[in-house]
């Protein structure tokens, strides 16, 4: 199958305008909205800022990387302001994201409605926001629970915000790829939390995120290939065409499936996860030569919605594993 590809010309200076055009007082905006006639901001959208669903699915991995650190329980402590520290650091990071973000967000769809596209709260309030959420996490991580949790968080936070959305989004159509690590930490955050240290298995945990944002969000971005495109983000699909990226889907899905047998390899889990983890992969796998074959939006984003619950019940039988065993 050939079709053509699409490469867009991303300027030299797109950090910086990106950054300039999020902190300027005039912003495209398609919807209307102007400093002018401005609505007034609600709780809400400071609470949309921090993306607490993708916060909620983060924490859900801190706390499996939490209670799969020790044989019983971890210390209600370490639960309550590990978690919370946690997620005050991913919601700055979350925030960041939106003010970087501000130029892209009014020109898709998806996103047209966020409170800082729409200017229902300015970026200097966006950032000021942001930097009360990281210093309270950070204040707690530290004073509560532990250093090393601090800043391995802190840097996850800077790997997102900094590194990913700032530079590798505009840069590359392999952003997702190399700025995925710091979407994969939470698990190695919660394991820190508890005991202190890094540890192998922790690692194990991060490889499996790791290896599974490709695929997730790759289908996603076939999904919106239109917007990405006239938001002159250089997500694969854009730049190499559907069958690039469904390719590329499939293949990241086998190692998908490959690492997430290794924490049964290494003797971290038995057998509830490993068939689990057969049962889950092997339906991933299923998606993912559908999409190859059927070159179809609606498989595209099936895909993207199943790697969601992909993820979550993999984890979750890795759980059910790890305390049937004790």
């Amino acid at each position: 199958m050939s079709e053509q590809v699409n490469v867009l010309p991303i300027p030299t200076n797109a950090i910086g305008n990106s950054l300039g055009n999020s902190l300027g007082h005039s912003v495209d905006n398609p919807v209307g909205h102007s400093a002018g006639n401005r609505a007034a901001a609600h709780w809400r959208d400071y609470l949309e800022l921090t993306k607490p669903k993708v916060v909620a699915m983060m924490i859900l991995t801190s706390v499996i990387g939490m209670l799969l650190a020790v044989s019983g329980l971890p210390s209600l402590q370490v639960l309550v302001f590990g978690n919370a520290g946690i997620a005050l650091l991913a919601g700055a990071a979350a925030v960041i994201n939106h003010v970087v973000d501000q130029k892209v967000d009014v020109v898709m769809a998806r996103t047209h409605k966020r409170p800082v596209a729409t200017g229902r709260i300015t970026a200097v309030d966006g950032l000021l926001f942001a930097g009360v959420l990281a210093l309270s996490g950070m204040a707690i991580l530290m004073l509560l629970v532990n250093s090393l949790t601090a800043w391995l968080t802190l840097a996850s936070l800077v790997g997102y915000a900094g590194v990913y959305t700032l530079f590798l989004k505009r840069a590359t159509p392999q952003n997702i790829v190399i700025g995925g690590l710091a979407g994969a930490m939470p698990p190695l955050l919660g394991w820190t939390a508890v005991t202190g240290q890094v540890d192998g298995h922790a690692l194990l945990l991060v490889l499996i995120i790791f290896a599974w944002t490709p695929p997730h969000f790759w289908a996603l971005a076939i999904h919106r290939k239109e917007e990405y495109a006239k938001a002159r983000i250089p997500m694969l699909p854009v730049t190499h065409g559907n069958y690039y990226t469904e390719l590329h889907i499939l293949l990241y899905t086998l190692i998908l499936l490959s690492v997430s047998l290794l924490p049964f390899v290494t003797g971290m889990s038995g057998m509830i996860y490993l068939v689990g983890a057969l049962v889950l992969g092997l339906r991933f796998l299923q998606y993912a030569i559908r999409l190859l074959r059927g070159d179809d939006r609606r498989v595209a984003l099936n895909t993207f919605k199943y790697s969601i619950t992909y993820l979550m019940a993999l984890f979750v039988v890795l759980l059910v594993d790890h305390y049937a065993f004790i």
